[in-house]
């Protein structure tokens, strides 16, 4: 369980820098209002992620439980999705989070409210934890619940640790990437690498995958 709980942060890492609409909103947000603004933004977003983990895990337990082959698929969608976002990462054109949005000041109430319905307006969340939890899960080691919710909540800390760094030092982080684009390609590229290359690793390790057939 050690072992998956390390590969599921190193996953979560390589992610959470990897641009997306939750940290696009919340470096514009920080940029534009401030650090406490973005700060308060995260919580909406970790809501968001919990809410996702939470019907995800309890969605996995039937799957592990009554379609045990199901398993591999799952393995080779999240090796895909991985290769995708790896894709976008090194693509031409590829934009940066630190390319903001002007976005109007808002109350903290709302704050959370916009940060919980970005997070959960992209689906791409859902697809995250359907498609990464099975990869690190092992059906010999008992409740798939309680390791789906373990793993998961590892990938929310990397995430809120990692965002909330990010929104803190989002003005200055901008000002100096605006200064050094070869900077946010050298990011890019880094990313894309270590996405792609856990997605082939997952792709073709097929020990887990013998233990549930």
């Amino acid at each position: 369980m050690t072992g998956g709980l390390i590969g599921i942060a190193l996953v979560s890492l390589g992610m959470v820098l990897t641009p997306g609409p939750n940290m696009i909103y919340l470096v514009s947000r920080s940029i534009t209002q401030g650090r406490r603004a973005g700060l308060i933004s995260l919580i909406g977003v970790v809501l968001g992620l919990s809410i996702y983990l939470i019907a995800t895990c309890l969605g996995l337990t039937a799957v592990f439980a009554y379609v045990p082959a199901a398993y591999t698929a799952l393995k080779l969608a999240g090796a895909a999705y991985l290769l995708w976002l790896a894709w976008n990462a090194v693509k031409p054109g590829g934009t940066s989070a630190f390319q903001p949005r002007e976005l109007p000041a808002e109350r903290p109430a709302k704050l959370v409210g916009m940060g919980l319905v970005t997070c959960l307006l992209n689906p791409k969340i859902a697809i995250l934890y359907l498609s990464l939890l099975p990869q690190f899960i092992d059906p010999s080691m008992g409740n798939v619940l309680l390791q789906s919710l373990a793993l998961g909540s590892t990938q929310i800390v990397v995430a809120t640790t990692f965002n909330a760094l990010i929104a803190i030092s989002a003005g200055s982080l901008a000002a100096f990437l605006a200064a050094r684009p070869l900077w946010l390609r050298v990011q890019r590229y880094v990313m894309g690498t270590v996405l792609g290359g856990f997605a082939i690793h997952m792709a073709t390790d097929r020990s887990r995958a013998m233990v549930s057939a």
